[in-house]
């Protein structure tokens, strides 16, 4: 089993990650700025902000996997881009599999068209994350080969708006938006955890992005 560092492990995505990483018998570690309503026994909650000198090297240091759920919202905005690079060179530097939970608005809606936050009526209030989320992967793209990364892109609709359920059922797919049989595109929080969970556990993307979705 692992040594797992999540951090931003209190949002919607972290938080389901913690409990899916737990349960599958991982040590969790939970890096957030706030504790969780309903802490998950045998976790490890540590509270601290990601902008503070010397947190990002505390976070990742012990840890062989650390996966940020971080979102460019709040104090984060326009910040999260450079945080995530440090905290990738961080991690390349102690030889420690990074990985970043990005949003769906960077993949592609077919293969040759256009990113989905380009497409007309994607909101206007979350191109910013979403294009800022994009020029993560850029970077991640872009580092030095002895980074081990993976970044995860989730169905469009994912979040706690559309919560779901757990089927333990899902599909994976690379820079195209998976859709259904309806064009709908849907994952609940529990089985995109669970997803990653088995990314970590057999590693099968490295220094790549994989979807997912039903």
């Amino acid at each position: 089993m692992a040594k797992i560092t999540i951090l931003g492990g209190t949002g919607y995505a972290g938080s389901h990650l913690v409990r899916a990483a737990a349960a599958a018998g991982h040590e969790v570690t939970s890096f957030s700025r706030s504790r969780p309503a309903e802490p998950i026994e045998g976790v490890s909650y540590v509270n601290g902000s990601v902008l503070e000198d010397g947190t990002l090297e505390h976070a990742i240091d012990g840890a062989e996997v650390v996966v940020s759920a971080l979102a460019p919202r709040g104090e984060l905005e326009g910040r999260t881009r450079g945080l995530l690079a440090k905290a990738a060179e961080l991690a390349a530097s102690k030889g420690v599999r990074f990985g970043v939970i990005g949003g769906a608005g960077s993949l592609f809606v077919a293969e040759g068209g256009p990113r989905l936050f380009d497409t007309e009526g994607f909101p206007d209030a979350v191109k910013p994350e979403a294009s800022e989320m994009a020029g993560v992967l850029d970077d991640l793209r872009a580092s030095a080969p002895e980074l081990d990364w993976f970044y995860v892109s989730p169905a469009a609709a994912f979040g706690a708006w559309a919560p779901g359920e757990a089927t333990g059922e899902y599909r994976i797919g690379g820079d195209v938006l998976l859709t259904d049989a309806n064009g709908d595109s849907n994952i609940s929080g529990a089985d995109f955890a669970t997803a990653i969970v088995a990314e970590i556990d057999t590693p099968t993307h490295r220094r790549a992005r994989f979807g997912v979705a039903y």
